[in-house]
């Protein structure tokens, strides 16, 4: 699993938990519906930016979307907790 899967995992359960469609998140964080989906299905590596405005629009946090993606410094990869 890569990191931008594991963070679609943790952005459509946060969204489904707020119960917001895909459109009216876009609305809150000023992004296009494709994106949304784009980053929830993992086909693209979301900028710290958008980590942010997705953490504020959703209330909670840019750690909270990323919860499960870790670095290994010793491996030089990152760790995918499922």
């Amino acid at each position: 699993m890569k990191p931008r899967e594991r963070f679609a995992i943790n952005l459509r359960k946060a969204r489904k938990k707020k119960g917001i469609s895909q459109e009216e998140l876009g609305f809150r964080c000023d992004l296009h519906r494709t994106e949304i989906s784009l980053l929830e299905r993992g086909g693209r590596e979301p900028r710290l930016g958008t980590i942010v405005k997705l953490a504020g629009s959703l209330d909670t946090t840019p750690e909270q979307l990323c919860e499960g993606i870790t670095w290994q410094p010793a491996k030089s990869k990152f760790q995918i907790k499922k």
